[in-house]
């Protein structure tokens, strides 16, 4: 499947034209052309960009988007969500993951880290949605070591079926937190993880709790904690990272773990605090850019988030110079993050992950794109995805919109939470 795309121009105004050849970037540049049985996306008033990356989110949370908002997260979580979760089956997750890949191409996400049950659903969901994502089963044991050991099969079950999924679904191993897993079946994740190479993706300080709690259970602030059981490594990302102290900030930094930032959803969950970005910056950790669930945020639009993500740590440094919005948009794309997995150049050799963006949407003229693509626009703006060559959105339309849209529709009716 070959794909090349005309008429574009790159946010440098240059124009250039794009040929991807069985999903990489085989050529890019002004002079490229189609050549004979090619796919044709026309690039006319658009602007060639690098996708965006969702670096923490639970997908198929978009069946609960608006149910039961506006509480405190442990309120939130025990008494409305983690009940309406006990009657999810496979099909109500396929949808709901469907309608969240559904949002993420309209609005120029290309891939994305998920934590959520019925992991062979999200698999096929996003295979047949057409994004890419790294999928993990949520392994949740209540700090009860025996509980932990009967879930240690389900983990491996999960990791072997998704090993299968194909080269845009990778598995991974899911601990929810140091709140909701033993120390126990946090090392054997560790484990786990080093033996087969698989990256593990958790929650990790994002109230105060977590912090008083790690204290109270080992004597040890959760940095430190995480180290020694081997849960701060390269192939480790934590999500939110909003009470991170030196402690924390030194032992991330050492091990070389990525940091997920996820401002709207802590913004609406009041956690208490602003993600620390320039003490994570300074101490070289990678940071990332994250929606969170759909019924935390509401919205799985990374150009709102990343909007807010700027503009929260201006205010919380009391300097409008800090996280301008070149150094935001890097984050929104993954490009301080490599391990998530984007695409933050476009270059010959590269996986053919992009986005066409409307050069003539009001909200990014007359000049200064990349500001205005963090401070001014939507997702809305988003004329075309691509990923790994195969166009997903073409004139703003995906093809199964409505279906999607009715049939999650559908599966939240039956969970009973609209």
């Amino acid at each position: 499947m070959n794909l090349t795309v005309t008429g574009a121009h790159l946010p440098s105004g240059e124009p250039v034209a794009l040929r991807a050849v069985d999903g990489t970037i085989a050529a890019i540049g002004a002079d490229v052309t189609a050549e004979l049985g090619d796919e044709h996306l026309d690039g006319t008033d658009r602007v060639l960009l690098p996708g965006l990356v969702n670096g923490h989110t639970h997908a198929a949370m978009t069946l609960f988007r608006g149910f039961a908002g506006d509480r405190a997260l442990m309120d939130w979580l025990e008494h409305y969500i983690w009940p309406a979760e006990a009657r999810l089956d496979a099909d109500d997750v396929y949808w709901g993951t469907r309608l969240a890949c559904l949002e993420m191409i309209r609005t120029g996400t290309i891939a994305f880290w998920d934590m959520y049950w019925e992991p062979a659903a999200v698999a096929r969901a996003v295979t047949d949605a057409g994004l890419r994502a790294h999928v993990g089963l949520p392994l949740i044991d209540g700090l009860d070591p025996s509980r932990g050991k009967a879930l240690r099969d389900d983990a491996l079950r999960s990791l072997d079926e998704l090993a299968d999924t194909g080269p845009r679904v990778l598995p991974c191993l899911a601990p929810h937190g140091i709140y909701t897993v033993s120390t126990d079946s946090l090392a054997w994740v560790a484990e786990q993880s080093a033996t087969r190479d698989v990256p593990v993706h958790l929650h990790y300080l994002e109230i105060e709790d977590e912090v008083t709690g790690c204290l109270d259970r080992s004597g040890l602030r959760p940095g430190p904690y995480l180290a020694g059981l081997g849960l701060l490594t390269p192939r480790v990302v934590l999500a939110h990272g909003v009470w991170m102290e030196d402690a924390e900030l030194g032992a991330v930094a050492a091990g070389g773990a990525t940091v997920v930032t996820d401002p709207v959803s802590n913004l609406k969950l009041a956690v208490g605090r602003v993600f620390p970005y320039g003490a994570v910056r300074a101490a070289g950790i990678p940071v990332g850019l994250g929606t969170d669930g759909a019924s935390s945020n509401n919205g799985l639009d990374l150009f709102q988030d990343v909007k807010v993500l700027s503009l929260l740590q201006k205010h919380a440094a009391n300097d409008p110079r800090v996280l301008p919005a070149d150094e935001a948009w890097a984050i929104a794309t993954g490009a301080h993050a490599p391990f998530l997995g984007g695409v933050p150049e476009l270059v010959s050799g590269a996986p053919a992950d992009f986005v066409l963006v409307r050069s003539d949407a009001p909200e990014l003229g007359p000049g200064h794109l990349t500001a205005n693509l963090v401070y001014a626009a939507a997702g809305h703006v988003v004329d075309a995805t691509v990923v790994a060559g195969r166009v997903l959105m073409r004139d703003g339309r995906v093809d199964d919109e409505a279906e999607v849209r009715t049939k999650a529709a559908e599966r939240a009716a039956r969970l009973g939470v609209l």
